[in-house]
């Protein structure tokens, strides 16, 4: 009990005045000055650490990534199977580009006289009127797919602006093997050249078989009109899938009945019954029997 009291009375006494500080050494003044400046320090990592939030990214300001919104997360790569190879292409028309207004290169003048037919069937086109059935072939040896020719030949004639939008004829593309109306034949010109002759129509310019024409049952194109167009259109600077439209629908005109006509008014739409490979006779170049809904007509010739 007695050491207890003694250890309570020390810490309940007051203490006695407080030493004097003594001065700081030299030593102690530079540690000081340190410390303080270290303590700065840290502060300033500190607030700079706590006021900007934490980003990962390292583009650049005004980079696309930069710019992405966060809730959008990075195109995930294409799996093998996804990857898109030569061999998968977009889908093109079945007419040369627009604005081309002839192929290149040289041009197929003989054949072999021999014919490879289209074998694809298509569905009856038109409203009403007479079934026309057609066939498709194209002289071997000339350089032309028949399954592009048919395509083209189909997309023609099965068009509200042919033949078929009158209401007055029906057409239906049917294989080589299948019993026909007529034949669209596209011949070189050597070819095109006996083939009209037989069938009573002289195409020859300067000797050279140069158009196409109509015989009983055929309308023959002239390769070198396919792939050359002809020159009143090439003045005007329509294309030649233009020309392919006409002069498909000018023969098969023929073949349904129809004869060569002059231009309605001047620097109206042509006749598709205008000899335009030849002349437009005042008119602009025009590949189709209809025009605005309506059947475009000129004067008989």
């Amino acid at each position: 009990m007695t050491g207890f009291v003694r250890v309570w009375t020390a810490m309940t006494t007051p203490a006695g005045p407080a030493p004097e500080p003594r001065p700081l050494s030299p030593g102690d003044r530079w540690r000081q000055t340190w410390l303080v400046i270290l303590a700065a320090a840290l502060v300033l990592l500190t607030v700079v650490a706590v006021g900007r939030p934490f980003d990962s990214r390292t583009d650049p300001p005004g980079h696309a990534a930069a710019a992405a919104s966060p809730a959008q997360s990075p195109s995930p790569s294409p799996s093998p199977s996804a990857v898109v190879t030569d061999e998968v292409k977009a889908p093109t028309s079945i007419f040369p580009a627009a604005g081309l207004m002839k192929l290149d290169g040289p041009v197929p003048v003989k054949g072999s006289g021999r014919f490879e037919y289209a074998n694809e069937r298509g569905p009856v086109a038109g409203s009403g009127g007479r079934l026309r059935r057609f066939k498709v072939a194209v002289e071997k040896g000339s350089g032309e797919d028949v399954a592009a020719f048919a395509a083209q030949v189909r997309a023609i004639l099965e068009d509200e602006r042919s033949w078929i939008g009158s209401g007055s004829v029906r057409m239906q593309m049917v294989a080589g093997s299948d019993q026909a109306d007529f034949t669209v034949y596209l011949a070189t010109r050597d070819t095109a050249g006996r083939m009209c002759e037989v069938g009573g129509t002289n195409i020859r310019i300067g000797g050279v078989p140069f158009t196409s024409c109509r015989a009983v049952g055929k309308a023959i194109i002239n390769l070198d009109r396919w792939r050359l167009s002809a020159q009143p259109y090439l003045r005007a600077g329509t294309d030649l899938a233009a020309y392919r439209q006409y002069v498909i629908n000018h023969e098969v005109g023929h073949e349904l009945g129809h004869r060569h006509e002059g231009c309605p008014q001047a620097g109206g739409r042509a006749p598709v019954m205008v000899q335009q490979t030849l002349t437009l006779r005042g008119c602009v170049p025009w590949s189709w029997p209809r025009s605005n809904n309506r059947d475009l007509a000129g004067p008989r010739l």
